[in-house]
């Protein structure tokens, strides 16, 4: 999905170089696994992870979503997609409704549309660092995401902006504070863009690649998939060692790295599958249902290879 962002040093979330090979087959540990020993709570990322690539949910991830729900498992999507964009898995997102969006910056209760906790950005952070990629990145143009919808400036292409989207100089837009930062410049190679935006912010504010060309996303250093989801947990009383999370981009790392099982869809970036525990089947062959039907010993009609559409 992406151009390919320059290497950094491991513990990023950006894209680096290949580390070790290819970890077990997740579906060879499932089945392993003693009875009463799944995890408790599947955590999972939806595009390129949980949908498939022309951003379907296909009939059997659904119907393995609710056999899981149904024998008491736990299942959260954590998205770097804002909570306009979840609207319609209101009836799979698991028993209490709520999505974790905008890569953790939005607690959003899909059922009630609501954001129920925003973890946004200080503009007095913010302001500073606008004014700082704007002199190293002559042509940079912004977004943000904040709790009441999408803003961008004069120039932002954005494909699905909903219509009558603000639009605004980023100084300007601070009325509500943003969850999300987006920065694009056209003027420059993606390797370089990325790299350049890594070394304005420093520790100031996090950047993270969730796969969209072209495109930065900055948020607040705490906010990632990995702390929402751990605020989560807590709250249901649970831990990382109950959780079995799924991802495909390497804004899903903090989220692999914090659970007790991180598992890399085949299809993921390259930096993703060096650093999982374990790796599925792709998204187009329903791997993070393939998973799931053999961890909650699923009817076999689920659990076959053949991806059902």
């Amino acid at each position: 999905m992406s151009d390919g962002p320059a290497p950094v040093a491991k513990g990023s979330d950006l894209p680096g170089t290949p580390a070790r090979a290819t970890p077990p087959d997740a579906r060879a540990r499932a089945r392993e696994l003693p009875p009463g020993g799944a995890p408790t709570v599947v955590a999972t990322d939806l595009d390129g992870t949980l949908l498939r690539s022309d951003g379907a949910l296909s009939a059997r991830t659904e119907q393995v979503l609710r056999h899981a729900c149904g024998v008491g498992m736990r299942v959260i999507f954590v998205t770097a997609r804002p909570p306009r964009w979840v609207d319609h898995f209101a009836d799979v997102a698991g028993t209490d409704g709520i999505i974790l969006c905008a890569n953790g910056a939005f607690v959003y209760d899909v059922r009630s549309r609501q954001v129920v906790e925003e973890h946004t950005m200080a503009e007095e952070v913010v302001r500073p660092i606008l004014a700082e990629l704007r002199r190293e990145l002559p042509g940079i143009v912004f977004g943000m995401e904040r709790v009441d919808g999408l803003v961008l400036e004069p120039g932002f292409e954005a494909q699905y902006a909903p219509a009558g989207t603000r639009r605004g100089r980023a100084e300007d837009l601070f009325d509500r504070l943003p969850g999300k930062l987006l920065a694009r410049c056209s003027r420059m190679p993606a390797e370089e863009f990325h790299r350049r935006i890594e070394e304005v912010l420093g520790d100031r504010l996090r950047h993270s690649f969730s796969g969209a060309v072209g495109l930065a996303e900055i948020g607040a250093p705490d906010v990632t998939k990995a702390a929402a989801l751990d605020r989560w947990t807590v709250e249901h009383g649970y831990t990382a060692a109950q959780v079995w999370a799924f991802g495909d981009m390497p804004n899903d790392l903090p989220m692999l790295r914090w659970a007790g099982a991180g598992v890399a869809v085949a299809n993921a970036h390259r930096r993703v599958i060096d650093e999982a525990d374990l790796v599925c089947p792709s998204n187009d062959e329903d791997g993070v249902a393939q998973v799931v039907g053999l961890l909650t010993r699923a009817p076999l009609s689920l659990r076959n290879r053949g991806p059902l559409t």
